[in-house]
């Protein structure tokens, strides 16, 4: 049983017309999550202007490219399921960052390349030898829970940080927010409400910057030299940071991102065959839709991107609209390809100053926080047994950490250099650590199917 006002099935061919006109709106859908990515970890890696405008057109390139390998039926699930740049690879980025710092955003940006070349393979041979089968009966909500909760509340200084440059406009951006997803009865803007807050938002610093109310040097001032001096197309789209180095820190702070990755795509693929009228889908399609997974993710290690996963807000669009076919899909990653040649679209994205992006944090960081509050709820949340686990877990991954970040040197005496490097970096990111509590808990700890989330619904 499936949705129930699908126009275009997954095989149906909509006319060009169509599928440009629905594939720009599954553009416009993931646009914003997916430039807010390069937005986040392009400035924390201390990227000029120039730079970021690069990485954002690499994103585009990467997210396209993805797109069409996960919507192949043979290469991926064959779902018409969007690739957009993952969240869940923001905290192990700014380990990676922290690690890198003093030598610069494009060396960061090699080592980057590296951890999601060599944790892409990993995940690929976990989805396409069929290994996945097995892992998904330990990731229960139990696990899913804390650990989602611990990607989104980790980022709350990042949040802070970015919207404290210039709270007026942050706040503008929060307000904007709430009004267009919830109060406004627009349906438009309840879709796009992110999107359609951020661009009010850069409109008022735009117009504030040319009315001489910021000045340059103000968090708010929008400076549009950058896009004026751009380049109207670039072709600079494989390997643009040089070639990708690999370090067994870089490698292990981002494998907890891959592990999210798989926890989220297969729900999303069960969403996604929902909404598109179909069957569920089968274990060779998940198992080849997480082989896409990685194999997306390394190749976005070549082209300077970051790590893709599956978008929720694209599916909710198939829900909305009944256009589920994969074509359109695939015409949509087409136009994000065309995209990622125009020099001056992520210039002029790149101007988006930080208090706009700040209120977008604030909103996002904490949905993502509360989503995994939401997937909790799938359990039996008055389980004293899930209280504990829950809550240990989550309490480790902000606390455990920052002790673990200021004793390198104690992990690789201990371990040895490699192993030693290798655990110090997965235990210093706090979502690795939410998942291992978590799933080491749910394992060993009885509990019944019902009290961890795994039983079988009544239809």
């Amino acid at each position: 049983m499936g949705c129930k006002k699908v126009l275009y099935g997954i095989d149906d061919r909509p006319s060009l017309g169509v599928a440009i006109l629905a594939g720009a709106q599954h553009v416009l859908t993931l646009f914003g999550a997916t430039t807010l990515v390069p937005l986040i970890v392009g400035p924390g890696m201390g990227m000029t202007q120039s730079q970021i405008a690069v990485f954002i057109g690499c994103v585009y390139f990467g997210m396209g490219i993805a797109t069409l390998v996960q919507t192949h039926p043979k290469f991926g699930s064959g779902l018409p399921i969007v690739q957009g740049s993952s969240f869940s690879f923001i905290p192990p980025i700014m380990t990676i960052v922290g690690l890198y710092q003093s030598q610069g955003p494009e060396t960061i940006m090699q080592y980057v390349g590296g951890a999601l070349i060599a944790g892409g393979v990993v995940l690929g041979l976990i989805g396409y030898t069929g290994l996945v089968g097995r892992i998904r009966k330990a990731i229960t909500p139990v696990v899913i829970g804390p650990t989602i909760m611990a990607i989104g509340f980790s980022l709350a200084g990042t949040a802070i940080g970015s919207a404290s440059t210039y709270w007026p406009v942050s706040i503008l951006v929060v307000v904007l927010v709430f009004y267009f997803s919830l109060i406004s009865k627009n349906r438009f803007f309840n879709i796009f409400a992110i999107l359609t807050a951020i661009v009010a938002a850069y409109l008022v610093c735009l117009a504030g910057s040319l009315a001489g109310v910021f000045k340059a040097g103000h968090a708010a001032f929008v400076d549009l030299a950058a896009v004026a001096s751009a380049d109207w197309l670039r072709f600079d789209l494989v390997i643009p940071w040089g070639a990708p180095k690999f370090s067994v820190e870089a490698i292990g702070a981002i494998s907890a991102g891959f592990l999210c990755v798989m926890i989220e795509s297969i729900g999303d693929y069960h969403s996604c065959a929902f909404a598109a009228g179909a069957d569920d889908p089968t274990e060779k399609q998940i198992s080849r839709g997480i082989g896409a997974e990685g194999l997306n993710c390394a190749v976005s290690g070549f082209l300077g991107s970051v790590g893709t996963t599956s978008y929720t807000e694209n599916i909710g669009l198939i829900g909305l609209t009944g256009v589920a076919s994969r074509h359109v899909v695939r015409m949509g990653a087409i136009l994000l390809i065309l995209m990622s040649f125009v020099g001056k679209l992520g210039a002029l994205v790149a101007t988006m100053p930080s208090p706009v992006i700040g209120g977008a944090y604030i909103t996002l960081f904490g949905t993502i926080g509360a989503l995994g509050i939401q997937n909790l709820m799938r359990a039996d949340i008055s389980s004293q047994r899930n209280i504990l686990i829950v809550g240990f877990a989550f309490l480790m991954s902000q606390g455990l950490p920052v002790w673990v970040d200021a004793n390198q040197a104690a992990f690789i005496e201990a371990f040895g250099d490699v192993p030693g490097k290798t655990i110090w970096a997965i235990l210093n990111t706090r979502m690795a650590v939410a998942a291992i509590c978590a799933m080491l808990c749910d394992s060993l700890i009885p509990g019944t199917p019902q009290e961890r989330g795994i039983a079988k619904r009544e239809q």
